[in-house]
């Protein structure tokens, strides 16, 4: 059977992934043939030939598309493509932003009607959910959704069959694979491995470089409410210019780590393969793939619980519907339906959001429902860690230097990476601190530890030729500019 829809997305936080990926399950629980994936990992030529796609994009900076549609929407603006192009596409597009913003939901906008211009018809008006909402996104998202799929139950009525709605959809099993004499080493040996085999082009967040931790001091008074951190990484096969991003892969909390296995029942040196239980679910991340599919031949629970899963992201009401439909206590499923379904979001918000609530403090609420999850059931619950983009405070070009009025020689940062980090934490009406991921994990690295990071181009360009120009700024637009001046080019 061909492929009957496509959800694509534009997403620079994962917060258009994750609703992308809510309304696949929905989708796919109708008994529906679909795929869902980043705008970029799509081959847009293919365009043409599609019957039913939906877009889900959020709006970053000044009205930028995210990082991961931007080949895309380039290619959709090209002015060759005939206004017939897209006559065979119905499409819908939902947009997530933020009324206090001045461009607010600008890409979607900009796409719905780039899509109507090539001749695509419109299946469901442009949906553009507001953070400013008082129910959230999701006072958007939900009406939204409900009127599509009831759209689409009216022009494709014999795609959907409503006996699977409730259907428990679970998109990998979990194999185990014996012994862990194989397993990899805390440090992420397979980062190591692939440096070797990798340029510098190729670093990326599937390929990251190792760098190494140089220094990890505090700048600000130990008196201070600001814990600010100079972090010094040695990074000598990553080249970078102004303007550029460190992107980090960091790690859950030790603290996080130990309580997981605290309260689920799940046994940390098992070490296991994912296989898709489904031909349109994407294929697992290579170190989670068996080596005869040309992956790094699996990893622990451990390492997942460490690296993989996110256990400090807030819940979304998905990943409270889904524990509702694994939970075998009747008290917890109860509540668990009531906080994910529409009539209770206000109760959500209470729970959830005013108090920064996180996914582990949400499994240990409800015990009985934790205990009894799968391995195979934690890849739907639980979000992989996000990469963070930091603005980089140093300069890369080798061996330059300025010698000063006052006989003071300024070197550059020959091979290294310097980072500003603010360190994340705070208090709600929860007892425990609320703290930022990975700029804990990095206050806590020591000297020696491996830390997994790559570029990414940023869209920050000083000019080429040396003028002479008076800038002000403050925040990180001010760690541009010491990088700048450490170029000596301004």
């Amino acid at each position: 059977m061909d492929v009957m829809f496509r959800i694509l997305y534009g997403s620079q936080t994962g917060t258009a992934e994750e609703v992308s990926e809510r309304l696949w399950k929905k989708l796919k629980s109708y008994g529906m043939r679909g795929t869902v994936g980043a705008m970029d990992e799509y081959d847009i030529v293919n365009l043409i030939h599609e019957g039913l796609v939906i877009f889900v994009c959020s709006t970053t900076g000044q009205g930028e598309e995210p990082d991961n549609m931007k080949r895309f929407w380039k290619f959709l603006l090209r002015k060759n493509l005939p206004s017939t192009s897209l006559n065979r596409l119905c499409f819908a597009v939902l947009g997530l932003g933020d009324s206090s913003y001045a461009k607010f939901n600008f890409v979607a906008k900009r796409l719905h009607r780039r899509l109507l211009q090539l001749g695509g018809s419109s299946l469901v008006p442009l949906g553009l959910a507001d953070d400013q909402h008082d129910l959230g996104p999701d006072g958007v998202i939900d009406p939204w959704e409900k009127n599509l799929l009831e759209e689409i139950s009216k022009s494709y009525p014999s795609l959907m069959n409503a006996s699977s709605e409730n259907k428990l959809f679970t998109r990998y099993k979990a194999v185990a694979i014996g012994d862990c004499d194989e397993q990899l080493s805390e440090n992420n040996k397979y980062f190591e491995e692939e440096n070797v085999k990798n340029n510098e082009e190729n670093y990326s967040k599937g390929r990251p470089f190792s760098a190494v931790l140089k220094e990890n001091s505090r700048i600000t008074s130990s008196e201070h409410f600001q814990d600010v951190r100079l972090i010094k990484l040695g990074a000598p096969s990553l080249g970078y210019s102004p303007g550029d991003v460190l992107m980090v892969s960091p790690r859950n909390l030790e603290e996080n780590v130990t309580k997981f296995f605290e309260i689920t029942c799940l046994n940390p040196d098992e070490k296991f393969c994912l296989h898709p239980n489904d031909p349109d679910v994407p294929k697992p991340r290579p170190e989670l793939k068996p080596k005869s599919e040309g992956g790094f031949g699996g990893l622990t629970v451990l390492e997942c619980a460490q690296s993989i899963w996110d256990l400090s992201r807030q819940p979304g009401r998905q990943a409270l519907a889904q524990m509702a439909k694994y939970s075998n206590n009747d008290l917890e499923k109860e509540k668990l339906e009531e906080l994910s379904s529409t009539d209770g979001q206000e109760e959500y918000l209470s729970y959830i959001c005013r108090p920064r609530r996180t996914m582990l403090e949400v499994m240990a609420d409800f015990p009985h429902t934790t205990a009894a999850l799968m391995l195979d059931q934690m890849f739907d619950l639980l979000r992989p860690i996000r990469p963070r983009a930091f603005s980089i405070a140093s300069s890369s070009q080798d061996k330059r230097k300025m010698e000063r009025k006052s006989g003071e020689i300024i070197h550059a940062h020959q091979g290294e990476i310097h980072l500003l980090v603010a360190v994340v934490k705070y208090k709600t009406k929860i007892v425990a601190p609320r703290l930022g991921l990975c700029s804990n994990w990095l206050a806590r690295s020591l000297p020696g530890d491996i830390i997994p990071v790559w570029i990414r181009k940023g869209s920050f360009r000083f000019p080429s030729n040396p003028v002479s120009s008076i800038i002000y700024g403050y925040g990180f637009f001010l760690k541009k500019l010491s990088k700048k001046i450490a170029d000596h080019k301004m």
